[in-house]
């Protein structure tokens, strides 16, 4: 772990952090999708669950170091820990490590972005010190959300709520860091919040621009490089039909641009480009003519 794999995208520098990795049930990751087809593309262990990365994204701008997503932290318990098989052991996780390989310090972050606040995504926006207290990660930083999440994480309801463990993201509302967003938003200069729902209603990618290239950070719209056909969608998803609707339009945008993708869970791959001349989504390493 502290893995860092690192590309220039126009002006920018992109550094995809090994933030830790996690194992989900593979029948929850892929839905209705059949285990003899998704079981070819990631095996599962004998608890049927599949080794998925938690890969943060961090972006260097001209003035800004910003961080995309944030891991799962060091809060839980060896039950929890046993049950999603999270191993991101570090100072104090595996996401902190990955920083400095970067070449940074944690200190030096200048923003974080949650895509949304499940537990893999927002367990590190806060840690838990040697003396129990739990505060924020990164203090003095501003961290966005869409407003939407912020409103779905607190309902609590029994669908969702084994996914919004609130020492994750209150401690950093409570310290005034939260800065709410509703819908499309431009951050800085090329840096684009844009609301994907399905997932999670309140969920978001973020679209990245330089120099006439863009890079999009899919998080769990697409989490792995398995679920690009439109129909491979998680059981996770609390609106299985509004991801599809999302990745439809997405992908179609994906090509048109030549977008990179930028996986949050994918076990190998970093990121790709779609390929035009395939019937079924393909990745290529390449960016197309």
């Amino acid at each position: 772990m502290g893995d860092v794999v690192r590309r220039a995208l126009g002006k920018f520098t992109l550094y995809a952090l090994d933030a830790g990795m996690q194992r989900l049930d593979g029948g929850a990751m892929f839905g209705v999708v059949p285990k003899p087809l998704w079981e070819k593309k990631i095996p599962a262990d004998e608890r049927n669950r599949i080794p998925l990365a938690m890969r943060t994204l961090l972006v260097e701008t001209d003035g800004e170091l910003i961080l995309i997503d944030t891991g799962a932290g060091n809060k839980e318990d060896e039950k929890f820990r046993d049950i999603y098989g999270v191993e991101n052991e570090g100072d104090p996780t595996a996401l902190e490590d990955s920083i400095r390989a970067a070449g940074f310090a944690p200190d030096d972050v200048t923003l974080v972005v949650n895509t949304h606040l499940h537990f893999d995504h927002a367990g590190g926006d806060t840690v838990r010190r040697p003396d129990g207290e739990i505060v924020p990660a990164f203090p003095g930083v501003r961290h966005l959300v869409q407003k939407r999440e912020w409103d779905f994480a607190h309902l609590r309801n029994e669908r969702v709520k084994a996914s919004y463990l609130p020492h994750n993201f209150d401690p950093v509302g409570e310290a005034g860091l939260f800065e709410f967003v509703a819908g499309e938003a431009e951050i800085v200069p090329g840096i684009t919040l844009l609301p994907a729902p399905g997932h999670t209603p309140g969920h978001q990618s973020v679209r990245i621009e330089s120099e006439g290239e863009t890079a999009l950070y899919v998080a769990d719209l697409i989490p792995t490089v398995a679920h690009l056909p439109l129909p491979w969608i998680m059981g996770y998803d609390v609106e299985p039909l509004t991801t599809l609707e999302t990745k439809r339009a997405v992908l179609g945008r994906v090509l048109e641009e030549r977008t990179l993708l930028i996986f949050e869970h994918d076990p190998n791959t970093a990121w790709g480009y779609l390929s035009p001349q395939e019937k079924r989504p393909t990745l290529v390493a390449e960016r197309p003519d």
